[in-house]
């Protein structure tokens, strides 16, 4: 089945289980006729003797016609809507007493331009969970309470960190949190696995070391590099180690001051507009190296295009140093 979505001050897409499409009127020189009970040729009787010539009554005609066009699906807003009352844990007052509205699965699909399966995997991608019958994203510091609580287990059970078992966690963590809450940054966090019929999770070095990286950058404005990574290293994990890769599209280096410094600057609160994306990152950078921009342009790339196109349609190169920069085409007000 079919489904065109939008409200009433969005650009119409339509949606099939798994893509979506823009919308556009074409015309066509050749009219377009409508006939009730129409037969192809393929569904004629083969023998022409027997063909008879049929009147039909025409009930419409047409010009024009829609050209689909696959896009990007529009996932901004889903974050949007979801950040309005993120979850704070059950014991909080702000929770009882919010009055934003809270969104069921057919609510996200009647309001995000996209299908069904690019919401359902964007949810994902966003760690979202199913309380109550309704989709919600943990708040920050709730989050980083969770992993904490996970964490300080593993370290004082001595626990591999591929090898956590999960019953053993619900056991231990069930007192100061709800289990589905344990088992979901469990699952946010980690790879789950069954071994000889029991239900291990192997944490996920990279994720956790980034979400400690932004628990660390939030709270600054910039923060003086060399003394990040060493705070930085000495608060994730013990066994864990921390690289400036893992924050691709989270946090950006900048190299051309003295000392170097690094800042939060998270590709989801980009604008989702190809054009505003980079007015945005040439505000916040005048010239960028391409493999700086990458993680902040690749979720625009549309179906076969690359980051390079991209930035052909978008910038102008230069060469700086010995180094390919690009900056925008166009002056920024």
């Amino acid at each position: 089945s079919l489904v065109i979505r939008g409200e009433k001050n969005e650009h119409a897409v339509l949606c099939s289980k798994d893509k979506t499409y823009d919308m556009k009127i074409a015309d066509t020189s050749n009219m377009l006729l409508f006939v009730p009970v129409c037969k192809t040729p393929e569904e004629l009787n083969a023998d022409l003797a027997s063909c008879n010539i049929i009147h039909s009554q025409i009930a419409g005609f047409s010009k024009n016609y829609w050209e689909l066009r696959r896009c990007r699906p529009k996932l901004k807003k889903l974050r949007k809507l979801l950040m309005e009352d993120p979850y704070e844990g059950p014991d909080s007052h702000k929770d009882q007493t919010s009055t934003f509205s809270k969104y069921t699965t057919e609510d996200l699909l009647s309001l995000i331009q996209a299908s069904e399966e690019e919401i359902l995997h964007q949810l994902q991608v966003m760690d979202a969970c199913k309380i109550e019958g309704c989709w919600r994203i943990l708040d920050f510091d709730y989050e980083m309470k969770l992993l904490s609580h996970v964490t300080q287990l593993i370290d004082s059970e001595s626990w591999p960190l591929s090898k956590v078992p999960l019953c053993a966690c619900l056991q231990e963590l069930g007192s100061l949190e709800p289990r589905k809450m344990i088992e979901h940054i469990l699952l946010s966090y980690g790879r789950k696995y069954v071994d000889d019929g029991e239900v291990f999770f192997e944490m996920r070095e990279d994720k956790i070391c980034r979400a400690i990286a932004q628990m660390l950058l939030q709270n600054a404005v910039k923060f003086n590099l060399s003394e990040f990574e060493e705070v930085w290293q000495q608060s994730v994990p013990e066994g864990m180690t921390t690289r400036l890769d893992q924050l691709q599209g989270l946090a950006l280096v900048d190299k051309s001051s003295r000392p170097e410094t690094i800042f939060l600057l998270k590709v989801e609160d980009l604008p989702e507009d190809n054009q505003e994306r980079f007015n945005s990152l040439f505000r916040t950078r005048e010239k960028w190296t391409e493999v700086d921009i990458t993680p902040y342009i690749q979720d625009l790339c549309a179906e076969k295009q690359t980051v390079g196109a991209l930035l052909t349609k978008y910038a102008r190169s230069s060469m700086l140093n010995g180094v390919k920069v690009y900056n925008s085409r166009r002056p920024l007000s």
